[in-house]
């Protein structure tokens, strides 16, 4: 490139000039605005596409000298506040110069940041509409400590890394003041690393993002224009988040839920439809699979590049808003997968953010995911941790979600997850525990609990036996107040895929999670990982013609239903399905015009309602004094009953199971004579079945049996789960 000469008496010599006009500024307000290299009352500007620059002040105008290239300079003596007026011949432009603007951030907000304890880290990085100095325009701010030089581009300077740099500050944060951008506008931040090329990166504290496959950053306004009106859902939810609490999640991924006009629903779309459909079925609560800013589909959120931005396919983070507002008026509660443990290497991403592992662990033993091909973060530096744990209470905060279930917890506590020998970094004992990952759950969990609005719940996606997962940290746990009990889920399928004549050698499938059901606080899931990769639909899963595919889901669902733990439930396997969930696609709701479909359906919602109305099925759930056996070992005949209470002076109930295709008659042991009543069969011909069962009601002598003081001959539907509550008595 070639480059007017200075004169001797220009402010800006020749290596000035050079910088400017190749990109090279690391200290721009040194060289730009009114202040050159300190000297007051000397302005430099750059704007390559002027031919002629001109100062607006309140004393008149001031025509700067062309240096070349779009490069101006001139005195202005003792004004302090100016516009520009840029010329290229035909048309005249004027606006603000960023770099008459002072700094935005304080000494406590780089403290924090650099400490790695800034709760409201998505306050102060980022894009911030505001006044600055009189002058409405947007504050931008990023941590990119490695970098050379950082500038603002867009389509409002061209993508022109020249146009925009930042202000380096302490701790690593740059941040520029750009007058006159409104909200909406798509941005990215030029990143020049130490070597190398430069970098197009969006934001990582971006609070929207352009619509995939596009991936710059979006401002948004200054604050959020929804008017929240769930102050008494707010209020009363730490009740409806109790251990002792009724709660059935229904698992949902947005865009393939229900499709209008051949796509996916909008928030403001799913506010009625998925909102009301919920809450016609009974569920409590709404798990919404990942929501941040994902580029590849197929990912279904679960590799996420903007973990502040919702994701654009659905509607802007008002829409959210308004969805998660609705839910809360309907009665119903609403959780996010929120993932922490690992993102993707996308360009425009987190991956080697200011040309260094920043983000990540250099050392790809520590910052690789073999399982899914995607980065790890550092748990271990002050920014990232604090990147993460401001994240959580962004959304916890921001967008008043009920909880967070965190995804892939397993991956992060051991440092050998997925590993061979010699391909991971053993911790400072020598061990396969991530003393760093611990620590950033437990920190999660701490603030989640001490700082996010009250009455919330966090989750856990644990696949080991990892113990003390929903213990308070201060008693060394990890702080999470549920855990899905993906042991339960494991063992209960296996059983279910066997013909039921062998079933009597895998008794123990059905059981066995009782041995170890209230060490934690679990939910039980049946979640979208059981219906994708060729794993098949739930009703694929079980054996036999169709009529006994159903049969079999019926008293499964019936089984997890009487089971001590809370509930979940992945979409489409309340109707059938026969196919596995493709992302692609809506649920296959035609099938409920089948009967068979219909029935399933009924059978959940009624399955929800008893567990929700029934203080037995679900107050004591993590408790051991709300569960007992009555019969465990009938191996032969595949059946289960056991007894479920909710406290002195609430009413048992009773659950039976017959995992056999053939009705069997029992005496079986109950804990107390009388009437009892038929509250539930699966065996209805409302659901699909065959209607056999003990006409809604049986009387229990005084005969003991199973332990019990008392007991009953009592119809045992084939393949069916009974739920049975004594009468009241006058």
């Amino acid at each position: 490139m070639t480059h007017s000469a200075t004169r001797d008496d220009s402010p800006v010599s020749a290596d000035d000039l050079a910088a400017i006009l190749e990109g090279r500024l690391d200290d721009p307000f040194a060289v730009l605005g009114p202040r050159h290299r300190g000297r007051s009352g000397h302005l430099v500007v750059f704007d390559p596409h002027a031919r002629a620059m001109t100062a607006l002040t309140a004393q008149g105008e001031i025509g700067l000298s062309a240096l070349g290239d779009g490069v101006f300079a001139g005195q202005l003596g003792r004004v302090h506040r100016y516009r520009l007026r840029g010329t290229d011949g035909g048309r005249s432009w004027d606006y603000d110069d960023p770099y008459r603007f002072g700094p935005v951030l304080g000494a406590l907000d780089l403290h924090l940041i650099a400490e790695g304890t800034h709760r409201q880290l998505w306050q102060a990085l980022g894009a911030h509409p505001m006044q600055h100095d009189g002058t409405e325009g947007v504050h931008f701010a990023l941590w990119a400590p490695h970098a050379r030089r950082v500038s603002v581009v867009g389509g409002f300077n061209a993508w022109d890394g020249r146009r925009a740099p930042m202000r380096r500050r302490d701790a690593g944060v740059w941040e520029l003041f750009l007058p006159g951008l409104p909200p909406g506008t798509p941005y990215k931040y030029e990143i020049q690393p130490a070597e190398g090329p430069p970098l197009l990166k969006a934001d990582p504290l971006a609070r929207a993002a352009e619509h995939p496959p596009a991936t710059a950053s979006c401002i948004q306004p200054a604050k959020a224009a929804h008017q929240w009106r769930d102050g008494a859902w707010m209020d009363s939810r730490a009740a409806r988040h109790a251990p002792e609490a009724p709660i059935t999640i229904y698992e949902v991924q947005l865009a393939s839920w229900r499709h209008h006009d051949g796509r996916g629903l909008t928030y403001v779309q799913a506010a009625t439809a998925l909102v009301d459909y919920v809450r016609d079925m009974g569920f409590t609560h709404i798990e919404l699979m990942p929501l941040a800013e994902y580029p590849f589909g197929g990912s279904w959120g679960y590799q996420p590049t903007g973990l502040y931005a919702p994701t654009a396919r659905h509607g802007s983070p008002d829409d959210l808003r308004a969805l998660i507002d609705a839910a809360h008026a309907a009665g119903l509660g609403v959780l996010m997968d929120w993932v922490p443990a690992h993102f993707p290497a996308d360009a425009h991403g987190l991956a080697r953010f200011d040309g260094t592992a920043l983000y990540e662990h250099q050392d790809p033993r520590e910052g690789f995911h073999p399982d899914w091909n995607t980065l790890i973060y550092n748990f271990g530096r002050n920014e990232v941790r604090n990147f993460l744990t401001a994240n959580a209470l962004y959304w916890l905060q921001e967008f008043h979600l009920d909880g967070l279930r965190v995804d892939a917890v397993a991956s992060m506590l051991y440092r050998d997850y997925s590993r061979g020998p010699g391909q991971w970094v053993p911790n400072r004992d020598g061990g396969r525990e991530n003393y760093e990952a611990i620590a950033f759950l437990q920190d999660m969990n701490r603030l989640a609990y001490g700082e996010g609005p009250p009455g919330l719940m966090t989750v856990a996606e644990e696949s080991t036996a990892w113990p003390g997962v929903t213990a308070p940290v201060h008693h060394g746990g990890l702080g999470f107040g549920f855990k899905w009990n993906m042991g339960w889920m494991n063992d209960t399928l296996r059983y279910m895929a066997h013909d039921p004549i062998h079933r009597r050698h895998h008794h123990h499938l059905m059981t066995f999670g009782l041995e170890y059901g209230f060490g934690e606080n679990y939910i039980l899931p049946i979640s979208h990982d059981e219906v994708v990769h060729g794993k098949g639909a739930m009703l694929a899963k079980m054996p036999g013609t169709r009529d006994r595919k159903f049969a079999n889901l019926r008293a499964y669902y019936g089984f997890m239903w009487g089971h001590p733990g809370k509930k979940l439930l992945f979409m489409g396997c309340e109707l059938g399905q026969a196919h596995e969930w493709n992302h692609d696609a809506q649920l296959d709701w035609s099938a409920l015009a089948d009967p068979l479909n219909a029935g399933l359906q009924h059978l959940v919602r009624d399955l929800n309602r008893l567990y929700r109305e029934t203080p037995a099925l679900h107050r004591l759930d993590c408790q051991p004094q709300g569960f007992a056996w009555i019969e465990k070992d009938a191996r032969a005949e595949s059946l289960f009953a056991f007894c479920r209470f909710g406290g002195a002076g609430l009413p048992p109930v009773v659950v039976l199971c017959n995992f056999t295709p053939v009705a069997r008659r029992h005496r079986i042991g109950l804990p107390r004579p009388g009437p009892w009543r038929e509250v539930l069969n699966t065996d209805a011909a409302a659901y699909g079945g065959g209607n056999s069962g003990n006409l809604g009601a049986l009387m229990a002598d005084a005969t003991p049996a199973h332990g019990q003081p008392a007991s009953a001959e009592i119809t045992l539907p084939p393949l069916s789960t009974l739920f049975l509550m004594p009468e009241a008595q006058s």
